[in-house]
């Protein structure tokens, strides 16, 4: 891969991620905790969000690797659960909100794919475009996984019955060898979700 292309690729994962945060912390203010806002989080100015690990070096390795699954993350907005108006239903809708956001994103330029095809459009257009629905179907999907800390994980918890909480304790222990165990052996599951969604938004081969 071109230098120049696993620029974009990684350009467009930061600002993804960052959207995705940015969404939580928006949702937590609807829900009355006001701690992203306070801690000047609210914002889509990269460096506000960047975790060098998760931001840049993972994703450029990734990409420089040919991964077929390119993944990534910016630092937590944080939020205070205890401040939110209905803390069960508030906890899941913070949780969605990221995942959501990124779902919306991959709509509106896979509609933007669909209605410019027949138009004779600049180069590298369509590659720009593809990568941004690409790339946030992956965090979309990626992150409805129920483990731990995906957001999959608190959504989950959200339904399961106050009882559940030893469950969800013992359940958070292990949460990063079963986070690694998912990434190794089962991510590549994915990439036919991927493929579909992708062509259906775009019309496109993935």
């Amino acid at each position: 891969m071109q230098a120049t292309d696993a620029f974009f690729y990684v350009a467009i994962l930061i600002m993804s991620v960052v959207i995705h945060e940015v969404s939580h912390g928006f949702m937590a203010g609807y829900f009355g905790d006001k701690t992203a806002r306070f801690a000047g989080r609210l914002t889509l100015n990269p460096l506000r969000h960047l975790d060098i690990f998760g931001s840049v070096l993972l994703p450029i390795f990734l990409v420089m690797s040919h991964s077929p699954f390119l993944i990534g993350w910016a630092k937590p907005v944080p939020y205070n659960p205890d401040n939110l108006s209905n803390k069960r239903w508030g906890t899941m809708w913070v949780a969605l909100a990221g995942v959501l956001a990124n779902f919306a994103v991959a709509i509106i330029f896979g509609v933007i794919i669909r209605l410019t095809s027949s138009l004779a459009m600049p180069e590298g257009f369509y590659f720009i475009t593809s990568v941004i629905v690409v790339i946030n179907l992956a965090l979309g999907i990626f992150n409805l996984v129920p483990i731990p800390p995906l957001d999959g994980s608190k959504i989950l918890f959200s339904f399961l019955p106050s009882t559940a909480s030893s469950f969800i304790f013992a359940y958070e222990q292990y949460s990063l060898i079963l986070l690694l165990v998912f990434i190794v052996f089962f991510s590549d599951y994915l990439a036919p979700i991927l493929s579909f969604l992708f062509h259906l938004l775009t019309g496109l081969a993935f």
